[in-house]
């Protein structure tokens, strides 16, 4: 099963708006891509591999909670098949920029919010000494 670190309570709480429909789909979503971007980080956790810090734990629900929030904001419904392009033009061609090149630790499109929160909780960068 899927570690889910945030709840549609939460994702409301941090939005300041009712979660939508699809907020369990959506928070599980976000939840693997800040899972990508944890692959080096180091931290206690339970039996069902849940961080048992409390400070981890918060870190978590943010970043997860800011990812669905970033998202929501792009037009993604968490497949990352939204906005390959910021604008497209036929003639003369001009495509814009481009969108679907990730530069966030573990090659995800972290959101700017989420990768704060991780930083802040000392999650990242996750190097190994």
């Amino acid at each position: 099963m899927p570690r889910v670190y945030a709840t549609p309570e939460q994702l409301s709480a941090w939005t300041g708006e009712p979660a939508p429909s699809d907020a369990e789909r959506l928070l599980a979503r976000a939840s693997e891509d800040v899972d990508d971007a944890l692959l080096c980080a180091v931290y206690d956790t339970n039996d069902a591999g849940m961080p048992t810090d409390p400070a981890v734990v918060q870190a978590l629900a943010d970043a997860t909670c800011a990812q669905v929030e970033y998202q929501l904001a792009t037009g993604d419904d968490g497949t990352g098949a939204a906005g390959r392009w910021g604008s497209v033009s036929i003639g003369p061609v001009s495509l814009g920029d481009r969108r679907d090149t990730p530069a966030a630790v573990g090659d995800v499109d972290l959101a700017p919010r989420a990768h704060r929160a991780l930083r802040r909780a000392g999650l990242l960068p996750g190097v190994i000494w």
